[in-house]
């Protein structure tokens, strides 16, 4: 179902994912409309494909595929006053949805901390989440994004109730474990040479489970920046069919 969701629209985009049962929930369907894809992408012509987008530095936006099924995902974790990491947040678009499933219309704000090791498109989000209308949330402190290695997380912040993770590590990292609230739950891409969905929960008593969901096709980029010498994380991209 990955490429057939494709619309000529945000909102055709979005109905095409619940007409294949990528969105089952309300609430995502929602945040996911208050947040225009085309303000998180270089090229506004491909901003509605259900495929990833480059978006400059080695980086890639995911699929919309890819962003409902992490949603769907955590979904239960989502409530207003969430606290929520979303690391490699890349060009903002996750964050700021993820933004409007952890604030309550007339209530509650949560706060998500997107951490990017690429500072050049940390600026860019920044740009981004201010043109989509959250410039407001960007200087109360509701959305931070911050430069670092999101292998470490961001611990000032946490613990958190949510960690998406866009770019798959080799192994699970154990300073993303340690930083889920109790309870809390993580979505994240684990692998080399092929790559898979895990999801975390840790419960009320801080006892940890993995459940592997799906595989995933992935693309390289070394962290040049942060990561140190040798050491790579692989942007996570789509939905593999085996």
């Amino acid at each position: 179902m990955a490429w057939t969701c494709t619309g000529a629209t945000n909102a055709e985009l979005i109905a095409n994912m619940g007409r294949f049962g990528l969105i089952n929930s309300e609430r995502i369907q929602a945040a996911m409309s208050k947040v225009d894809r085309a303000n998180y992408v270089r090229h506004r012509s491909g901003a509605y494909e259900d495929s990833p987008q480059y978006i400059g530095h080695g980086a890639t936006i995911s699929a919309p595929h890819m962003h409902a099924h992490a949603l769907e995902s955590l979904l239960p974790f989502l409530h207003p006053g969430a606290r929520v990491l979303d690391v490699g947040s890349g060009s903002g678009y996750l964050t700021a949805v993820l933004h409007h499933l952890v604030s309550a219309e007339h209530g509650t704000t949560g706060t998500v901390v997107g951490i990017e090791h690429i500072p050049e498109l940390v600026g860019w989000s920044m740009e981004n989440l201010r043109r989509d209308g959250l410039e407001a949330a960007v200087n109360d402190g509701h959305i931070k994004i911050v430069v670092g290695d999101g292998r470490q997380g961001y611990p000032s912040v946490g613990p958190y109730d949510v960690i998406h993770v866009g770019a798959a590590a080799p192994t699970m990292p154990a300073a993303l474990v340690e930083q889920l609230a109790c309870p809390g739950r993580m979505f994240i891409p684990i692998g080399k040479a092929q790559q898979a969905i895990v999801q975390v929960d840790k419960d009320g008593e801080g006892k940890v489970t993995q459940r592997e969901l799906f595989g995933v096709m992935t693309e390289r980029n070394r962290l040049e920046s942060t990561a140190g010498e040798g050491q790579e994380w692989v942007l996570s991209t789509t939905v593999r069919k085996d």
